[in-house]
Order: structure tokens, then C-alpha cells, then sequence
């Protein structure tokens, strides 16, 4: 931002950087990270093939959702980098744990530690809704997997981790479509798989470019405080 002066009092130019769109990196790896959870608490994952698990989680899915993170930030997308960074993390620090104590099925820190990340997942939901309906169901359903798996972590019956692992494969799919439509509608420059845009999303793509950046003033970053 180049303060010029203009007539006396100081304007603000604004240089516009064009970046990629990170969503679909953020959720075909949120998929990987899904399809690896799904696979422990179904049981196909176990033994001495949990501290691998944790591994990958913690070396390959947490640095690429955390770069989509950085990138969502950036490209001023606030709700989708929010959700993004608490998955990021979320990737590592459960990683760890399957490194550290590969062993270990449950606990009550874990158990409170996902039943806070579901509540905080709520709010991020309802944005989504009222921007990405798309967006808005993968919150959704990754809030129930959370709160599932919460409620297992924390002395619920084994049916809860096999429906935690039920969620879990859904969001793979999920994360497949909604990676893929993302990916499509940026190379083709225009919405191929329904994403379901509503209210200021839809008009990014849809309304005139010069309607969005008039808003640029009030944007954080730009205005004096958030």
C-alpha cells in the first residue's frame, strides 16, 4: 500500500496480487488426512502401523494444509482460511500423538480437546452456508466426525469410533468432489460441479469486478484496525 498525495489529503493505492486458488490443495490433502483417520478408527489401521499413520499425517498433510492456509489468507478468503488453519495444526497435533503414543486408543484430553475444536467448527459452518454451500456441508459433517469422535475419546461406546470412521470416509469423498470442483471451475474460468455460491460468494464469480473492489478501504489489512 503507496500513500500519493491527491488534492492534499493522502490516498491509498492498492496493489492487487493475483494467486492461485488454494482450496483445492486444502482439500484433497484434508481428504488424505480423512481417508488415514478413517482407516484407525475402523480398524484397518492398527499396531505397529499407527506411528506411520501419524507420521504421514504429521509430515505430509499438515505442511500442504497449512500452505493453503497462508494462501486462503492472502486471497482475502477469511471463513475458508480459518477453517483451513484449524485443520492444519489439527493434522500435526494429532500426528504427533500417534508418534508419541502410537499405543494409547483414548484419553480425556484428546476427547476435550475434539469436542472444543467441534464447537469452534460451528460458526465456521453456519459462514459457510451463507457464502460455499459446499463448504458450509464438509464443516458440517467434519463438526458431527469431531463431536463423534469426542464423545468415544471420552468413554462412549466402540460404535461411536465406527461411526467416527464412518464420517471420516465420507469427508474423503467429499473432500474428492469439492477439491475437484474447485480445481475445474478454475481452469475453466466458470462453475462446471455445483459448488452452490450464494449472497457475496456468488457474486465474486458472478458480478462485476468493480462492485468488489470498492470495498477495498474497509478490508482488514487495508483499514487501520481490524
Amino acid at each position: 500500500m503507496v500513500p500519493t498525495p491527491v488534492n492534499g489529503p493522502e490516498a491509498a493505492t492498492v496493489t492487487v496480487r493475483p494467486y492461485g486458488n488454494p482450496l483445492p490443495l486444502g482439500f484433497f490433502s484434508f481428504g488424505i488426512g480423512m481417508a488415514l483417520l478413517a482407516g484407525a478408527a475402523l480398524g484397518v489401521i492398527s499396531g505397529d502401523q499407527v506411528r506411520p499413520m501419524g507420521i504421514l499425517l504429521t509430515v505430509f498433510v499438515f505442511p500442504l494444509e497449512f500452505l493453503a492456509t497462508v494462501m486462503a489468507f492472502l486471497t482475502r478468503d477469511t471463513a475458508a482460511a480459518a477453517a483451513l488453519g484449524l485443520f492444519a495444526t489439527s493434522w500435526a497435533g494429532l500426528g504427533v500423538l500417534h508418534v508419541v503414543a502410537p499405543a494409547q486408543r483414548t484419553g480425556i484430553a484428546v476427547g476435550m480437546y475434539l469436542s472444543a475444536f467441534a464447537l469452534m467448527l460451528l460458526p465456521l459452518a453456519v459462514v459457510g452456508f451463507l457464502g460455499k454451500t459446499l463448504l458450509g456441508v464438509v464443516l458440517s459433517v467434519s463438526t458431527v466426525r469431531a463431536a463423534v469422535a469426542a464423545a468415544y475419546q471420552l468413554g462412549a461406546p466402540h460404535a461411536l469410533e465406527l461411526a467416527d470412521g464412518a464420517a471420516a470416509s465420507l469427508l474423503v469423498a467429499l473432500a474428492l468432489y469439492a477439491g475437484t470442483a474447485f480445481l475445474v471451475e478454475d481452469l475453466r474460468q466458470r462453475t462446471v460441479l455445483p459448488i452452490l455460491r450464494r449472497g457475496e460468494a456468488r457474486r465474486a464469480i458472478e458480478g462485476d469486478p468493480g462492485d468488489q473492489h470498492s470495498r477495498l478501504p474497509r478490508e482488514p489489512g487495508v483499514r487501520k484496525q481490524l
